[in-house]
C-alpha cells in the first residue's frame, strides 16, 4: 500500500503518520525528520534543507526528490510506505507519479487533513520538540510530564525555528500558494481522500483508519 499523507503544517500529519505506518505494516518515510537528521549529522544536504524549513520555504524540488527515490528503494520499502512531506507542489507529485509508474506502481490513496487556519496557528505555536529523540509535544494539548522536559528521554524540550509566529505565516503562506493546488491534481485522478481533522488524536485515527480499511 502506498499512501501520501497531505495537508497544511500542524494538521497531524507526523502524529497520524506514525499510527497509520505501524497499523498499516509499512514505513513512514518523513521528508522533514529525514532533512532534521541528515542536519543533526552534519551533511551538507541536511544543512541546506533545514535552512530552508527554518525559514518557512519549501526545500528545492531537486533535493527532496533525491532524497525520497533513495528512501523509497530500500528493502523495508518493498510492500508499501507512507509519504509524509511529498509531494508538495504539482511538479513534485508529477515526478512521484513518474517515479512510481516505472516501478510498476501507484499511489492507493492522498489523505488530506483538513483544519481551519486559526487551530493551525494555535497547534503550532504550541509545539514543542525533544532535541535527542525527536518526540512532540504541546503545552496545552498534549504536555509533557515535567515542563521543558522530554517524557521519553529526559532531553530537553524546544520550540523549533518553523514553529516560531513569523515563520508558521510563512509556511502557511507557502501552503496555500504552491501546495493547495496539488489537492486538485489529485482531486482529478480520483485518490483525494478528505478527513476532518479535529478532535483528539484518536477521533482522528478512527476516521482514517474507516478511510485505510475502505482502500482493501
Amino acid at each position: 500500500m502506498i499512501l501520501v499523507l497531505f495537508g497544511p503544517p500542524g494538521a497531524g500529519k507526523g502524529t497520524q503518520g506514525a499510527r497509520i505506518a505501524d497499523a498499516v505494516g509499512i514505513p513512514n518515510v518523513s521528508t522533514g525528520a529525514i532533512f532534521r537528521g541528515l542536519a543533526a549529522a552534519g551533511t551538507e544536504v541536511g544543512t541546506q534543507a533545514l535552512g530552508y524549513m527554518k525559514r518557512g520555504e519549501l526545500v528545492p524540488d531537486q533535493i527532496v526528490v533525491d532524497l525520497v527515490k533513495e528512501r523509497i528503494a530500500q528493502p523495508d520499502c518493498e510492500k508499501g510506505f507512507l509519504l509524509d512531506g511529498f509531494p508538495r507542489t504539482i511538479a513534485q507529485a508529477e515526478i512521484l507519479d513518474t517515479m512510481l509508474a516505472d516501478l510498476g506502481l501507484g499511489i492507493d490513496a492522498v489523505l488530506n487533513f483538513d483544519v481551519a487556519e486559526d487551530l493551525l496557528i494555535e497547534r503550532l505555536s504550541g509545539r514543542r520538540t525533544c532535541i535527542t529523540c525527536g518526540a512532540t509535544y504541546h503545552v496545552v494539548a498534549v504536555p509533557p510530564k515535567v515542563d521543558g522536559t522530554c517524557d521519553a528521554c529526559g532531553a530537553d524540550l524546544v520550540q523549533r525555528p518553523d514553529d516560531m509566529p513569523e515563520s508558521i505565516r510563512t509556511r502557511l503562506r507557502e501552503y496555500a500558494a504552491k501546495t493547495e493546488p496539488v489537492l486538485g491534481y489529485y482531486g482529478a485522478k480520483g485518490s483525494l481522500k478528505n478527513i476532518e481533522a479535529i478532535g483528539s488524536p484518536e477521533d482522528v485515527f478512527a476516521s482514517v483508519t474507516a478511510v485505510v480499511q475502505s482502500l482493501d
